[in-house]
């Protein structure tokens, strides 16, 4: 069995990382976000690590968060979009359809509170959410 070693430090130009998270909605079809240690406003979900599903890496997340587990995970993303970061990285977001078995969750750095957005109160307050909650937030008013 061959095993994975990380090439050297050059990343090549079409590098993202890629970034799963959950899209769990409310009965008013608004979002859920988390509000990390820095003030801002992410998704729910993390980074996924090599080797691992989107399903399994979103239930880790979760998990990590919130201490959280996931009661479903959509089999496929619901959206599907690049963003950079605020430290000027890449990353794709697959954001997949997930229900919480509740929303009890116990404080982290990464997530001090949590609350149910529209989009358009997501632009209300851009200054306080990451970039790529504000790309999600154009695709979700579209769609």
């Amino acid at each position: 069995m061959k095993t994975y070693k990380p090439m050297s430090l050059h990343i090549p130009d079409c590098f993202y990382r890629v970034s799963v998270k959950a899209l769990v909605l409310d009965s008013s079809d608004r979002f859920l976000l988390v509000k990390e240690e820095n003030g801002l406003w992410e998704l729910p979900g993390g980074g996924l690590d090599f080797g691992e599903k989107p399903q399994e890496g979103l239930r880790r997340e979760l998990k990590e968060e919130m201490a959280l587990e996931a009661k479903a995970i959509s089999n496929h993303p619901q959206y599907f979009f690049p963003a950079i970061n605020p430290n000027g990285h890449y990353i794709v977001n697959a954001v997949y359809l997930t229900e919480l078995y509740h929303l009890d969750f116990q404080p982290s750095p990464e997530c001090l509170e949590i609350k149910f957005f529209s989009a358009e109160e997501v632009f209300e307050i851009k200054d306080l959410m990451y970039p790529n909650v504000l790309e999600f937030a154009k695709l979700y008013r579209i769609s």
